[in-house]
């Protein structure tokens, strides 16, 4: 009896590994965030991958790290849904993702996205002097904010650079009295008012739903 070749073999077992399978190629910050929808809704074949949540300090990296994640992953999985917003892209990480062939979620950046597109357009002439903080960055504020932005070499910067912010609000995606602690005293080392917005996971959750279950 003639035998498939090992070409064929590894081809079936990509497929078989694929089939009905779900990457979820997200940005760091957003890890504890997908990981608990995934064990909220069982969603046992959704995986996530996630690119380093440093990539914003250079936004214009990001198009090209997706880029080479989704080409890396393409083979093993079904679908792949890219989890980063614009993110300071100005549109590059869209074009990329079209000419791709996958989706992503919808938004300017994740403080639109978990509180809402709509709601947050809807404020953002009102909030012009505010400057947000969700729980991601609210744990690693010294590392994302504080450190490179200089302030713990340069403190005469804050008023530099935040001279004319006046709150700080905190987009909270879970309620946690701890969190809310460090928010507030991060508010406090800037210098700003200090208000807490418990938004939950936002349209987050609606637009994995979406891509998991390919609705």
């Amino acid at each position: 009896m003639t035998q498939p070749s090992d070409a064929r073999l590894t081809t079936q077992g990509m497929e078989a590994r694929g089939a009905g399978r779900v990457l979820a190629l997200a940005c760091g910050a957003l890890a504890h965030e997908i990981l608990a929808l995934k064990a909220a809704n069982g969603w046992t074949h959704l995986d996530l991958h996630c690119l380093p949540a440093n990539l914003h300090l250079w936004p214009d990296r990001i198009p090209d790290a997706v880029d080479q994640a989704v080409t890396r992953f393409r083979d093993d999985y079904e679908s792949i849904f890219v989890v980063y917003a614009d993110c300071g892209t100005g549109g590059q990480l869209q074009a990329r993702c079209a000419a791709l062939g996958v989706e992503m979620i919808e938004g300017p950046h994740c403080y639109a996205f978990f509180s809402g597109n709509t709601e947050f357009a809807a404020r953002a002439e009102d909030e012009i002097t505010a400057f947000y903080l969700t729980d991601f960055l609210v744990r690693q504020f010294d590392a994302f904010v504080w450190k490179p932005m200089g302030f713990d070499r340069h403190p005469e910067l804050i008023q530099m650079m935040f001279g004319n912010y006046e709150t700080l609000i905190y987009l909270a995606q879970v309620d946690d009295p701890a969190l809310d602690a460090r928010a507030r005293d991060h508010a406090a080392r800037l210098g700003l008012a200090y208000e807490r917005r418990v938004t939950g996971y936002g349209d987050l959750a609606h637009a994995l739903a979406q891509a998991v279950t390919g609705a």
